[in-house]
């Protein structure tokens, strides 16, 4: 394992970030520069190793020259989602204790509000052009030198859950003091052995930067020597193109890209050439057996999935040719050992469902939420994502969907991901979710929420053609009695569902008394 800082001694001139639409680029060496340049401005401003900042912004070279900037005082960097509300911006840069806050003109609509001059309150900058109440992040930078921080010590990332099911999370690393080029032992297994990225490796990123996966791959990326191609937002041909133009080896992916891909007309599919492609890896969200076989089938047996939170507690991994063995597994561990628990939290047997946790796997909390944290802990010290599977007699991990969505219908569980994988493969569906909705006889009944291709085709044909289509192939029990049809579903740009977006509405709301 090694530092961008040391590939800056070695390949000052070698591309290190590029961006996919405007092609401006950064060197080994820039990077290097501009990110012990951040480092200084840190220190300047009072902050030291152990203290915290925060940032929102686009997808753009910044993004990564601060985030380095961030590891190599030894702070704690929050990247924070463009696509949250003013009053979750506002919480999250108090929640983490941000000192400095830093974000771009495009964002400056949703943070004006936040910023303050009350004590206590960060110090905002804003890149490029400030306004009023924003101090500049590039003159007060471009004025600190070219060199290291004599007190240089590794920093970590402090992301924040998405959100899903309640109150975004900080997840917290103990600060341990390392070397920066401290290795972290997961991703060289999963980036460096298992996917083979190295310095001869494009890789391109195609996710917001903002999201643990993306930024923690673009970092290793040039931890390993790489080259990361990002882009300012994921379009599925644009994607394609990109493999073909720069003879990408390597990506890292979420199920509905390649959902997206796989329904192009099979005419533009076949029209850019993709056999650079060494390694893509995908994760976040669970693959549909059909979409992940039709990936396999044309890009090769190149996929490799693995399951893991930001919370590191624990992670599996799965290459094409154990899938293909075991097929809708996400693998089997690689940090921790799996443990299925019933509702009793006793241990279930092979190939039983119950929920999924880690033993002997890193330790987490949840930053200020002591509760949380306890509930994600069991008393043997094992913990869980709230996450609910099996495992087979191999050893290979199933996950079958999330705890908090599970229909309880008539006293029977139901596990919404097995219908929504169905549906999902339907010609006229772009999206789904599947959720349950109050039944005054059976407790709960099964509701879809379908995106259509073409929102003009919604409508009873459509919607007895998708529950026939269903039935089909699963037991009727699973089958939705009724679908709605939305222009759009609420999906973080991550890929993530944000189910209780819809389901709430179907729920009657509490009365707090």
């Amino acid at each position: 394992m090694t530092h961008p800082s040391i590939h800056a001694r070695t390949d000052p001139d070698k591309i290190a970030y590029q961006m996919a639409g405007g092609g401006k680029a950064i060197t080994y060496r820039e990077l290097d520069e501009l990110s012990n340049q951040g480092a200084q401005l840190f220190r300047a401003l009072g902050l030291k190793a152990g203290d915290h900042i925060a940032f929102l912004m686009e997808n753009r070279l910044a993004f990564m020259e601060i985030a380095w900037a961030a590891q190599r005082a030894g702070l704690y960097y929050t990247a924070i989602s463009r696509y949250l509300t003013k009053d979750e911006i506002a919480y999250i840069i108090s929640d983490c204790g941000a000192k400095v806050f830093i974000t771009s003109p495009k964002c400056a609509e949703q943070v004006r509000q936040v910023v303050s001059s009350e004590p206590g309150a960060p110090l905002f900058f804003m890149l490029d052009e400030p306004e009023p109440g924003f101090r500049s992040w590039d003159k007060e930078a471009a004025a600190q030198p070219t060199t290291p921080v004599t007190d240089e010590v590794a920093g970590y990332d402090m992301l924040y859950s998405s959100g899903t099911t309640g109150r975004p999370k900080g997840i917290k690393k103990s600060f341990e003091g390392n070397r920066i080029d401290a290795p972290n032992p997961f991703l060289k297994v999963l980036c460096a052995d298992m996917c083979g990225i190295g310095a001869d490796s494009l890789y391109l990123s195609p996710a917001p930067l903002y999201h643990a996966a993306p930024l923690r791959f673009n970092m290793m990326v040039t931890v390993l020597g790489g080259t990361s191609i990002i882009m300012e937002r994921f379009d599925a041909e644009e994607f394609l193109q990109l493999v073909e133009k720069h003879k990408v080896t390597h990506a890292q992916l979420v199920p509905t890209m390649f959902v997206r891909m796989l329904k192009l007309p099979d005419e533009v599919r076949a029209a850019y050439d993709v056999s650079s492609l060494k390694g893509a890896i995908h994760a976040a969200a669970p693959c549909p057996v059909d979409v992940k076989a039709k990936m396999i089938d044309w890009w090769g047996p190149i996929l490799i999935e693995y399951y893991a939170g930001s919370e590191g507690n624990g992670v599996t991994v799965c290459t094409s040719q154990q899938w293909l063995e075991h097929r809708g597994s996400v693998g089997r561990a690689v940090v921790g050992k799996i443990r299925i628990l019933g509702e009793d939290g006793a241990e279930m047997p092979t190939g039983e469902i119950g929920q999924v946790y880690f033993a002997d796997g890193p330790v987490f909390t949840y930053h200020n939420d002591p509760d949380k944290t306890k509930r994600a802990y069991n008393d043997k010290g094992w913990s869980t994502l709230g996450d609910v599977g099996y495992v087979d007699a191999d050893g290979f991990l199933y996950l079958t969907d999330r705890k908090s969505y599970m229909i309880i219908s008539g006293g029977v569980n139901i596990y919404p991901q097995e219908t929504e994988d169905v549906l999902i493969t339907h010609p006229e569906v772009a999206d789904v979710a599947v959720f349950g909705v109050p039944n005054e006889e059976m407790g709960e009944e099964v509701k879809a929420v379908v995106q259509p291709h073409d929102i003009a085709r919604a409508g009873k044909a459509l919607e007895e053609q998708l529950i026939l289509f269903c039935r089909e192939h699963l037991s009727p029990i699973k089958c939705p009695r009724t679908v709605d049809f939305e222009a759009e579903l609420p999906r973080t740009p991550t890929g993530k569902l944000v189910k209780r977006h819809l389901r709430d509405r179907y729920w009657p709301k509490k009365v707090l008394v």
